[in-house]
C-alpha cells in the first residue's frame, strides 16, 4: 500500500452545517464518508484510527457528525435511521460539488446504527461505489432498503460480537448485490483487542480499493 500523509481538516458540510473531518491525499482512488453509530462522531478514535489507515492505502476520508448538537439531545434523533441516512446523502451530495473531491468514486463506511444509515443512503443513490459495515446493525435499515442496495457490501463483525453477528447473517439473506462477511477472531464488539482494528483496517482498505477499480 501507497504511503500518504494522513491529515485531516475541519470542514461544514451544507446546507445542515454539520462538522466534519476531510482528510486528502495525493491523487485518492476514492472518498469514504464515515457515518458513526449512536454516542459517537467525527471525533471518534476508533473511526479515526481507521481514517489514518485508509488514507495511508490512498483514499480520502470524511468523518463527519450526522446531527447537530442540540439535535443530539433528544436521544430519538441518534436512532432515526432515515434522518441519518439523509444527512448521509447530503455529505455526498456535497462532496460531490468540492473541487477536490469532485469525480471520485464515493463509498460508506458505518458502524453500529450508522451502518443501517449507510445501506439507507445508498438503497437510493445507486452511485455509490461500496460499502463497508463495521459491527453494524444492517437490520435497522429494513429488508425493503437492504433489497435495493446495489453497491457492494462487507460486513465486518468479530466472532465473539454474537448477536450482532447473527443479526448480520439475516441482513445478508435480504441483500440481492455482492455481500460478504468477515469476521475478525476473537473481537467483540469495539474491537478494543490487540490488532482487531488492524485487521478491520486491512480489510476495509481492500473492499474499497478493490470495487473502486472496478467502476466505470
Amino acid at each position: 500500500m501507497a504511503t500518504q500523509q494522513s491529515l485531516a481538516s475541519p470542514v461544514t458540510i451544507q446546507p445542515d452545517g454539520l462538522k466534519g473531518l476531510l482528510g486528502l491525499v495525493e491523487k485518492p482512488a476514492g472518498l469514504v464518508i464515515f457515518a458513526h453509530g449512536s454516542g459517537s462522531g467525527r471525533l471518534s478514535p476508533r473511526n479515526n484510527h481507521v481514517a489514518n489507515g485508509l488514507r495511508h492505502a490512498g483514499l480520502a476520508t470524511l468523518l463527519i457528525d450526522l446531527l447537530t448538537p442540540g439535535e443530539e439531545q433528544d436521544r430519538a434523533n441518534v436512532f432515526d435511521i432515515p434522518l441519518l441516512a439523509s444527512r448521509l446523502s447530503g455529505a455526498a451530495a456535497w462532496a460531490r460539488l468540492v473541487p477536490k473531491l469532485a469525480g471520485l468514486p464515493l463509498g460508506f463506511f458505518g458502524a453500529s446504527t450508522g451502518a443501517a444509515a449507510a445501506l439507507l443512503a445508498a438503497s437510493t443513490d445507486h452511485s455509490i461505489g461500496a460499502i463497508v459495515s463495521r459491527g453494524g446493525r444492517p437490520d435497522l435499515a429494513g429488508s425493503e432498503a437492504l433489497a435495493h442496495v446495489e453497491a457492494p457490501t462487507l460486513l465486518i463483525v468479530g466472532s465473539l460480537d454474537l448477536t450482532v453477528l447473527e443479526l448480520n447473517r439475516v441482513a445478508m439473506r435480504h441483500m440481492r448485490t455482492e455481500t460478504e462477511l468477515a469476521i475478525i477472531p476473537g473481537a467483540h464488539h469495539l474491537f478494543e483487542e490487540p490488532g482487531a482494528l488492524d485487521a478491520v483496517i486491512d480489510h476495509v482498505a481492500s473492499w474499497f480499493l478493490s470495487r473502486f477499480e472496478e467502476m466505470p
